[in-house]
């Protein structure tokens, strides 16, 4: 089991919790994620490692308030305990010094980017940060993201803060004005396939950190199956970041909401009576 450390509310559904994982704050790199159980008979959830404390022995999570899980997960309060927290998973981001790099997040997208933004920087990179939400109550961790970055360009839906628009104004709006040599994008999948259509317009090399179905999170179960380039490939085992020109985006929302009947089914009984 593994204590929380410390809990913060960013908006009305979104939480960052610090959770004690010595061993897996010594080994995360940028990219990585751990599976999470609110309780014995909780759901396994995929959660990516916002940031780690070498020295306190803790990791960094941002969740958001979906379903049932998150809403366990999110529940639970400082000094309590989560059932399971297993990591770090998946492949690593492949950092290097590539240029000039747009990395275009959208709502809890900004937390799983800020490491990946931190090590872009540090291998010297031009990192031009495009912070996207619906609102300015939504915007999370841009404090943090202009710590690491040359530019915050913030987009809002409704204009309420920084530009009006959506990301993929603010990441044409950089493309348009000077060379860019890398995009990274993470968010919902419908935001992450405009990106890259946005990007393979301008020939621009795009990786997306893809958020499937995860059961085991070892490869083994095949949930996180997604085609790339005609092939399919575990998000787990494979990824989660994949080349975004070649992901079928259509067939990987369509996946996504496969099971979104029993979701809302499972979310109306646990408000009713607070278990599913």
């Amino acid at each position: 089991m593994n204590k929380i450390i410390e809990k913060k509310q960013f908006s009305e559904n979104v939480f960052e919790l610090v959770v004690e994982a010595p061993l897996i704050a010594r080994s995360r790199r940028a990219g990585h994620f751990v599976i999470v159980r609110a309780d014995e008979r909780g759901e396994r959830i995929p959660l990516t490692i916002a940031d780690s404390d070498v020295a306190n022995g803790t990791i960094t999570l941002v969740i958001q308030q979906v379903g049932v899980s998150t809403h366990k997960i999110c529940s639970k309060e400082t000094g309590e305990y989560l059932q399971d927290v297993v990591g770090p998973l998946g492949k690593a981001t492949d950092i290097r010094h590539y240029g000039t790099v747009v990395c275009a997040c959208g709502g809890v997208g900004a937390a799983p980017m800020l490491p990946i933004a931190r090590a872009l920087k540090e291998a010297g990179n031009k990192v031009v940060t495009v912070l996207a939400a619906r609102t300015k109550e939504l915007v999370i961790l841009e404090e943090q993201l202009r710590a690491c970055s040359d530019e915050v360009i913030v987009m809002t839906d409704d204009g309420s803060y920084g530009h009006k628009g959506l990301v993929t104004n603010g990441v044409e709006m950089v493309i348009e004005r000077e060379p860019v040599d890398k995009c990274v994008t993470i968010g919902p999948a419908i935001m992450m396939k405009f990106v890259a259509l946005t990007t393979k317009k301008y020939n621009v090399p795009t990786d997306a950190s893809l958020n499937t179905i995860m059961v085991d999170g070892t490869g083994m179960c095949g949930a996180c199956r997604v085609t790339v380039d005609g092939v399919t490939r575990f998000v787990c085992v494979d990824g989660p970041e994949f080349d975004a020109h070649k992901v079928d985006f259509d067939e990987m929302l369509k996946r996504s909401g496969a099971y979104r009947e029993e979701e809302q089914y499972r979310m109306e009984q646990y408000r009713k009576g607070g278990k599913a």
